[in-house]
């Protein structure tokens, strides 16, 4: 066997394993003959492609045939022009892969992009199968595009036309993890309590709780970083932060309801940071004397101007507003730096009567312990301190301006958060081993000879505050909040760190905020709120999102009420992180096969751990505003999952779904069945879910929320067709269960035979303990005009569930089961309805356009005219369309499909239980009249017996089902079934059964054994006369259904058995039809004579 058409692949050290052959199969006979002159072997045409030659072809040519190659390249960029990987009439180009000709292409990124991708175009693979089937002839072969299939590339124009345009944008601006994530992450997380507040807890908790406090804090938002490195390294990331993380791990409810929440709080976040700017600018205009109008004004007017200047650098782009933050984490930087300095600068008279000495060993044991005063303690404190260690998700914010968000993220995130937690302790321990607690101020506060200290270290170091015991002071880490601007080395540099602090902060909220709720509104979880999914520029900037986030606020820049809001947006926050900490638990937990995160530094109970915490902390901080976010959130979930946005994003919710059902199903399996759980578990052969909806809705009526339920389909005919259109159709008919609230699951099978195709149902169907045990079937109504193989396939089905051991419903209505027609008509009116609109549409359109006068005018109304003639000739098709089909569409038959989704009106349930088969023929409509539609409806019992006991027989009957504990209204005891039927009824039963009978004792044996032969499936003389008496039962049976049963709205009939091999299919449908004939919805039922009730507890 030949591996491979070229001689020379094996020699060529440079040849990749994945080539092209240009094989020549030209069938031409006459070129042959010129070309094979002579023993020379064939010529083939080598195409390989190395990294070295960036992918580019190398193409040796023949003389005279480098024309036919010149498409091939144009000016090194790929041709569009599409390729076959074969072609019959001139050249054949394969795919080499290991050595072979083959269409397998060698595995490829590309291939497992999304449609809609930005990264890169998504390819698709040959299916499985073009690889599978024959290969095709006669196709014709464009040369265009070798280059596309040597590179594994898609031959199929599949790609948005949009989505390539926004990929061949120039100046799409990416940053790195350091600008993109870290910079953001260390200017979030520092902000104003590092500068006026850190000394306050450190002086109320002391250095020891002070630390633990800081420590507890970068846990919570530690053990969230590395959650989120974990989410965010499980796959491509695309803009959103927090919401896409959290949406695409637990789905849209979660990440919708979070999302937008998260969005908000960060629009109110950007008039908490610019207030705080606002309240130190007028700080330092109080102290100068300078105020516009008053406090609160003055913090309204700076706050306006301080958001329209950072509104203008965000809409600038995101350029400018990563240069913005670099300068602000530079100012702050050194302003950091100034603190640390000033601690070793030696202090001055005036600095020590304000508690400060430089680095005392005595001040850092005075310091150690915790001192809480005024009502604080350990978790007051903590909560102050908390959201000075928020702002961990700066960077994943803006995930979508990330060049890889995959590395940035984690990196980033995970060293900011060590940064700033060494810089958060350095300063603390460092402020309170160089202040005191309390001081006065007052230089003149010095130690007298011979006073006592008892241990202050004040004291030891020559000052006296002890006034400080009996009356408030001014200074020390418990009452100034400028301590820092005190220690540091130049106090001016603190306030421009106060400003960076808060600028930045808000600057990153400002683009935070956008950019989460354009992601949302993109995903249309809100459909109201679609019109913020717009972007634009080459950044895909969020403009109306910037407007959106403007206006909010400026609000609560002009309410000032920021001290009641600032717990709930805390909580906003910690309750982001705590569901990205669920998130990864929940992805964990259920194990699916797709959570395969980069990130191996997370474990799921230190995430479900960190969720917990993170709750925990959110009532610690304030339990009112935890309680609020939590109503918040649960509304936003409530109002998503009654919504249900039309959405797959395979969250780990949907995973875990998975696994609870396989879990439940493989512990059903150890469960022993017991009658008294019985349920009807149906099989309903439907065919199309929406092709037979009356025969579905009967079946829905006793299985929903109680039982199995499956519509099949069986497709007979070729099998490449049969299993092309059944795999085409399968989702689309599940959706329509689902869209029509069917709990009902759809399968379908390809089979030489309807009959073989159910056996295959019958036997395959289910999982465990959740498997069929009831067929239920609509009535052969055509069965005189069926072929005998049509009649012998449905009769063997019933043969097979009897097989099977398997129950059986037969259901019959008067007008039949199939509404295929009906559809066909409604879709076609639809599509003419369709035609008639776009045609009105066309004119409105033109008569708007028509405003100009002369020449142009008329020919315009010359055109209008026209186009309104052919609207008035089709009109008129569609008016003759709908007269011609009046006939077709029955409506009877649009009633009688959907009588069963009607409610029933009080009237009866009539059970001919005339055989007992274990009980189902009584617990079938016992379930229907628990249903809302069918509860005004009672049950009337009819049984055979004999007309001396009468009274007996009801007595024993009544007891039976009050034991069974089904109650009744009536039951009555039929003793005429016997007697034979009237002579009309015979004679139609007769009649109908003629054609199919083979009347062969009016032949000779010779003639007579031929026509067995020829038709075995005809009813026999001896076979008639030896079923008889049941033939007569069945006539009886609709004579006394016709009498006593046909004002019922139900009737339930046990079904007849046709005993295999003596009852021919013609004679037992005929039974079944003369049984069912000219009554109301009948319902012939047969258990497998298995006890499905009992009377013990």
């Amino acid at each position: 066997m030949s591996m491979n058409n070229s001689p020379n692949v094996f020699l060529d050290p440079n040849a990749n394993r994945f080539q092209v052959n240009i094989i020549n199969e030209s069938h031409d006979n006459n070129e042959t003959s010129q070309e094979d002159v002579g023993s020379d072997p064939p010529h083939y045409e080598e195409t390989s492609f190395t990294d070295e030659a960036h992918n580019r072809l190398r193409i040796s040519y023949r003389p005279g045939k480098r024309e036919l190659y010149d498409n091939f390249l144009q000016n090194g960029e790929k041709t569009e022009a599409s390729l076959h990987p074969y072609d019959t009439h001139n050249k054949m180009y394969y795919l080499q892969t290991f050595g072979h000709n083959t269409m397998d292409p060698v595995p490829k990124i590309d291939y497992y992009r999304n449609t809609g991708s930005v990264s890169g175009n998504k390819l698709s693979r040959p299916s499985l199968l073009e690889i599978h089937e024959q290969l095709a002839k006669n196709i014709a072969v464009s040369t265009g595009s070798v280059e596309r299939v040597v590179n594994g590339e898609s031959t199929t124009g599949d790609e948005p036309a949009d989505s390539k345009e926004e990929e061949n944008k120039t100046g799409f601006v990416k940053f790195g993890w350091v600008k993109g994530v870290l910079v953001r992450c260390m200017l979030n997380i520092w902000g104003v309590m590092l500068f006026i507040r850190l000394s306050w807890i450190v002086g109320q908790a002391g250095i020891g709780l002070g630390v633990i406090i800081i420590l507890l804090a970068t846990m919570v938002t530690s053990i969230t970083g590395l959650s989120t490195s974990a989410i965010a390294t499980n796959g491509f990331i695309r803009g959103g932060g927090a919401y896409y993380l959290i949406s695409r791990s637990l789905g849209p409810e979660f990440g919708g309801s979070i999302g937008l929440i998260f969005a908000f709080a960060n629009a109110v976040a950007v008039a908490m940071y610019v207030v705080g700017f606002a309240e130190t600018v007028v700080e330092l205009l109080k102290e100068s004397d300078t105020l516009m109008v008053d406090e609160s004004n003055d913090i309204r007017i700076i706050g306006t101007i301080t958001v329209v200047c950072l509104l203008g650098i965000s809409v600038a782009g995101m350029e400018w507003e990563a240069k913005a933050q670099v300068i602000l984490l530079i100012v702050l930087l050194v302003a950091i730096a100034n603190f640390f300095i000033g601690t070793i600068i030696p202090t001055n008279n005036e600095k020590k009567a304000r508690g400060f000495f430089n680095y005392q060993a005595s001040i850092f044991a005075e310091n150690f312990g915790p001192g809480f005063r005024s009502g604080e303690g350990f978790f007051s404190v903590f909560a102050i301190f908390f959201p000075a260690a928020t702002g961990i998700l700066a960077g994943a914010n803006i995930s979508g301006d990330l060049k890889d968000p995959q590395s940035a993220i984690p990196k980033g995130t995970m060293l900011a958060i060590v940064i700033t937690t060494v810089a958060y302790i350095g300063v603390a321990i460092c402020v309170a081993s160089c202040v005191v607690r309390d001081a006065t101020g007052n230089v003149n506060d010095t130690v007298v000879l011979g006073m006592s200290c008892n241990g202050s270290s004040a004291c030891g170091l020559g000052y006296d505050f002890s006034r400080c015991a009996s009356q408030p002071c001014d200074y020390g880490l418990m009452n100034n909040f400028q301590v820092m601007s005190m220690v540091s080395g130049f106090g001016p540099l603190i306030t421009a760190g106060i400003f960076s602090a808060t600028l930045s902060s808000a600057l990153a909220s400002l683009v935070s905020a956008p950019k989460v709720f354009q992601a949302l509104c993109k995903d249309n979880v809100y459909t109201g709120l679609h019109f913020f999914a717009k972007g634009y520029g080459k950044n895909n900037e969020p403009i109306r999102g910037y407007v959106l986030t403007f206006v909010i606020a400026m609000a609560f820049i002009l309410i000032a009420e920021l001290n009641t809001i600032a717990p709930i947006i805390s909580n906003f926050f910690l309750a982001s992180y705590a569901l990205i900490n669920f998130s990864c638990f929940h992805a964990s937990y259920a194990k699916s096969p797709g959570w395969r995160p980069a990130f191996r530094y997370y474990n799921m109970w230190v995430s479900l751990f960190g969720a917990l915490l993170c709750c925990g902390v959110m009532f610690v901080i304030n339990w009112w505003a935890a309680l609020i976010t939590y109503a918040i959130e649960l509304f936003l979930y409530i109002y998503v999952t009654y919504k249900k946005p039309d959405v797959n994003w395979g969250s780990s919710t949907q995973a875990l779904y998975y696994v609870n059902a396989l879990d439940s199903a493989l512990a059903l399996t150890t469960v022993e069945d017991h009658v008294k759980n019985f349920r009807p578990q149906c099989i309903a052969l439907t065919g199309a879910p929406m092709i037979r909806p009356a025969l579905l809705d009967i079946t829905h009526t006793f299985t929903k929320n109680n039982g199995l339920c499956i519509c099949c389909e069986v497709y007979t005919g070729p099998r490449k067709l049969c299993v092309k259109e059944m795999n085409s159709g399968m989702a689309k008919k599940q959706a329509w269960l689902t869209k029509n609230k069917r709990k009902a699951f759809y399968t379908a099978v390809a089979a030489d035979s309807f009959r073989d195709g159910v056996k295959s149902l019958l036997q395959a169907s289910g999982l465990g303990r959740m498997k069929p045990n009831t067929l239920v079937i609509g009535f052969k109504k055509d069965w005189r005009n069926a072929t005998p193989m049509q009649v012998e396939n449905y009769v063997g089905v019933i043969h097979d569930a009897f097989d099977f051991e398997l129950g059986m419903i037969i259901v019959r209505i008067s007008q039949g089961f199939d509404i295929s027609q009906v559809l066909q008509v409604q879709e076609e009116l639809e599509k003419l309805e369709q035609e008639r609109l776009a045609l009105e549409a066309t004119i409105k359109e033109n008569d708007f356009e028509e405003g100009k006068s002369g020449i142009c005018g008329f020919f315009r109304k010359a055109r209008t005219l026209n186009i309104s003639k052919h609207e008035t000739k089709k009109d008129s098709t569609i008016n003759t369309i709908q007269s011609m089909h009046v006939g077709e569409f029955n409506q009877k038959l649009l009633e009688a499909s959907t009588q069963f989704k009607k409610k029933q009106g009080k009237g009866s349930i009539d059970i001919w239980w005339l055989f007992d088969d274990g009980g189902l023929t009584i617990l079938i409509p016992y379930i229907l009249t628990i249903r809302k539609k069918w509860r005004n409806c009672k049950l009337r019992i009819f049984t055979g017996g004999k007309v001396n006991r009468i009274e007996e027989e009801k007595l024993v009957m009544a007891s039976l089902l009050s034991k069974f504990r089904i109650k009744f209204a009536d039951i009555n005891i039929i003793c005429d079934i016997n007697i034979k039927p009237s002579k009309e009824s015979w004679k139609f039963f007769e009649e109908m059964i003629e054609p199919y009978r083979l009347h062969e004792s009016c032949k000779d044996i010779t003639t007579a054994e031929k026509l067995k032969r020829e038709t075995p499936w005809k009813i026999t003389d001896a076979e008639l006369e030896a079923f008889k008496e049941k033939s007569y039962r069945q006539v009886r049976l609709n004579e006394l259904l016709q009498e006593h049963s046909r004002a019922a709205n139900l009737i339930v009939l046990s079904l007849p058995v046709a005993r295999k091999g003596a009852v021919s299919d013609y004679l037992y449908m005929a039974w079944l039809e003369i049984l069912s004939k000219n009554l109301p919805p009948v319902l012939m039922v047969r258990g497998n004579h298995k006890n499905v009730l009992t009377f013990y507890s």
